[in-house]
């Protein structure tokens, strides 16, 4: 039986090298959180960003939900890879790092395919029940996943894609000693999404750790 590689930052600077490259955007905005300090955590990693691109091309996505959009990289890495009508709408409450988010869209050329909502999520997707997309992002706050997601069933086209972020939060959910109430609500997160026989699901360790489901 094969084992999973022990990724290593040598070994995951190899498997750069030789992947996707990123949009000269992309990366800008990287350099930028980069000087932000600590909260440069909540971006999601660039092999994500080279994840997001490919499973949207093979899989014909054109409209997408994200739920947590910070200084914008995973959203510019999502319209990126959509095709030239295609749509995103992006969720944010914090009015500052979507002025942030906007403005790296503009340079690169895609703010008209993003359309941003400054407001608590869950007003937004209240907002948002008569649309229909076939991707939604989950990458807010944590406390509300399980919401985000059951909200997110409900605006999904058959055969739609939920991909949730942080689900392996640094490898804690791992540890039933860690009674953290972040720690609990992700492992508990986890379970419910394995258990729901609404989605097929797997988990994939880039980043932090993303689930895929695709909806049945």
């Amino acid at each position: 039986m094969g084992a999973n590689l022990e990724i290593t930052e040598k070994l995951q600077n190899y498997i750069n090298n030789f992947g996707l490259k990123l949009n000269p955007i992309q990366q800008e905005i990287i350099d930028y959180n980069n000087s932000l300090g600590e909260i440069k955590r909540m971006q999601v990693d660039p092999s994500q960003c080279y994840f997001l691109h490919l499973i949207i091309k093979i899989s014909n996505i054109k409209n997408v939900l994200e739920i947590g959009t910070f200084t914008g990289l995973s959203a510019l890495s999502i319209s990126l890879a959509l095709p030239a009508d295609g749509k995103l709408i992006a969720l944010d409450k914090n009015e500052e790092t979507n002025k942030v988010a906007n403005s790296f869209f503009k340079k690169a050329n895609q703010d008209h395919k993003i359309k941003t909502i400054i407001k608590p999520a869950l007003e937004s997707l209240d907002e948002l029940k008569n649309n229909k997309f076939d991707m939604v992002f989950i990458d807010a706050d944590k406390m509300n996943y399980k919401e985000y997601y059951e909200r997110s069933l409900k605006l999904i086209n058959k055969n739609g894609l939920i991909i949730i972020d942080n689900v392996l939060w640094h490898g804690e959910v791992a540890d039933e000693e860690n009674l953290d109430k972040y720690t609990v609500n992700i492992r508990e997160f986890n379970e419910h999404v394995s258990k729901d026989k609404r989605v097929e699901q797997i988990i994939i360790p880039l980043g932090d750790g993303m689930t895929v489901c695709r909806v049945l």
